[in-house]
């Protein structure tokens, strides 16, 4: 089965082109800058090469065209007609309490998922544009709806509540939701299957660690616990987001400095993290190479972020009355080796030993980099959010025709 995966930006547009029946990438690429005149897409192209066509595009409906319009490209297209696609898997942000797993898109669900617009202003009408301009352009062909959030609905009610009065969670839904949950399912399973074990015996910790970043409990299989929350600003110290911060601290700044909630907002998200403490990127390379160059701003950041990582494996760890796996994944998790070796060092006591040469090679491939001795399994594996999608995709789809 062909799944066109859509990850729709309030700007962008992302995509692959995933043959399920061989879990091959037939092809994959974006569309950036929608509605401004130097808006372009980008893709790789049979060969491999990349290439980018300068479009213009007008707005999400125009993306998703250009898209579907260079898939059946003579030249540099990989099928010959859209008929080929036999359906369209979505990243949907956020699901709120609705949705526990993928389900087909359907006008009722379309209308629940922009019930939670207010829990996600930025991506989940993103979102629904891409879907209405698939059921424009493609009007026949089925839509699966997969959520970040979905994996995180196993959380019982001692993780996801606030200790704020009670009616703010019931009245408005004010609680802990998580995200990163497609990554994290995946991850997890897929380490299950390197190890050989079954993962409803195994405890888990996942760390999806990036300019963005989260880390899950996963019990049995079942996340259980997760660090961002409400929002993803919650949790780890992040590329430009404060993580866990002291709420007084916040009221204290709007009052002190007249701070209106917008700027707030971007205070959190856009100004904090890595580039604020450092003063120099939100990019942990550039980061790493301050560090080495002796900036001391630099190499407090990076303290920071680590310790944040630590803390957070730490309480799981605890909360699940033991561990036997941690795996590491995104752009950080997946290519920062002095990262994986200095949140790894303190929890020697709990029976973690990772091979420091083999850590030290690895980048971006799948890798148990724990020694054969260690209690508890270190691995890399990279995550691969659109394989999931197409495959909850390829789930419901193949259900409709039997």
């Amino acid at each position: 089965m062909k799944i066109l995966v859509l990850n729709c930006g309030s700007s962008s547009v992302k995509y692959k082109l995933i043959d399920t029946d061989t879990d091959v990438t037939m092809a994959e690429g974006g569309v950036e800058k929608i509605g401004l005149e130097d808006g372009f897409l980008k893709f790789k192209k049979p060969d491999g090469s990349k290439e980018i066509k300068q479009l213009g595009l007008i707005d999400h409906k125009a993306a998703v065209m250009a898209i579907l319009e260079n898939l059946t490209d003579p030249t540099v297209g990989c099928i010959k007609s859209f008929d080929e696609i036999d359906a369209v898997g979505h990243r949907v942000v956020h699901g709120g309490e609705k949705f526990a797993s993928s389900v087909l898109i359907t006008d009722e669900v379309i209308q629940q998922v922009k019930d939670c617009y207010d829990l996600a202003p930025l991506h989940n009408p993103a979102n629904i544009t891409g879907i209405e301009a698939i059921t424009a352009l493609l009007p026949d062909v089925p839509q699966v709806g997969v959520f970040d959030t979905a994996f995180h609905q196993t959380m019982p009610a001692r993780s996801f509540m606030y200790a704020i009065p009670y009616e703010y969670y019931k009245n408005d839904g004010v609680r802990r939701y998580g995200f990163h949950g497609t990554s994290h399912r995946y991850v997890s399973q897929r380490a299950a299957e390197i190890l050989g074990e079954p993962i409803e015996k195994l405890k888990m910790v996942t760390c999806h660690i990036g300019n963005g970043g989260s880390i899950t409990a996963v019990d049995g299989g079942k996340s259980i616990d997760t660090s961002m929350g409400l929002t993803p600003t919650e949790g780890l110290m992040m590329g430009t987001r404060t993580g866990d911060i002291d709420p007084g601290a916040i009221t204290y700044l709007m009052t002190k400095h007249g701070m209106s909630a917008a700027d707030v907002q971007t205070l959190i998200n856009k100004k904090s993290g890595v580039a604020g403490i450092s003063g120099i990127s939100n990019d942990m390379r550039e980061i790493e190479a301050a560090v080495n160059a002796g900036d001391p701003r630099a190499k407090l950041a990076l303290d920071m972020y680590e310790l944040r990582i630590l803390k957070y494996v730490g309480a799981y760890a605890a909360e699940m009355g033991g561990l036997d796996v941690i795996v590491f994944t995104g752009g950080v998790g997946e290519n920062q080796t002095g990262v994986r070796e200095n949140v790894c060092e303190p929890l020697k006591f709990m029976g973690v030993e990772i091979d420091k040469d083999l850590n030290a090679v690895t980048r971006g491939t799948e890798t148990i980099i724990s020694t054969p001795s260690s209690r508890v399994k270190v691995l890399v594996v990279p995550t691969d959010e659109e394989l999931t999608i197409a495959r909850d995709t390829q789930d419901i789809v193949s259900k409709l025709k039997k």
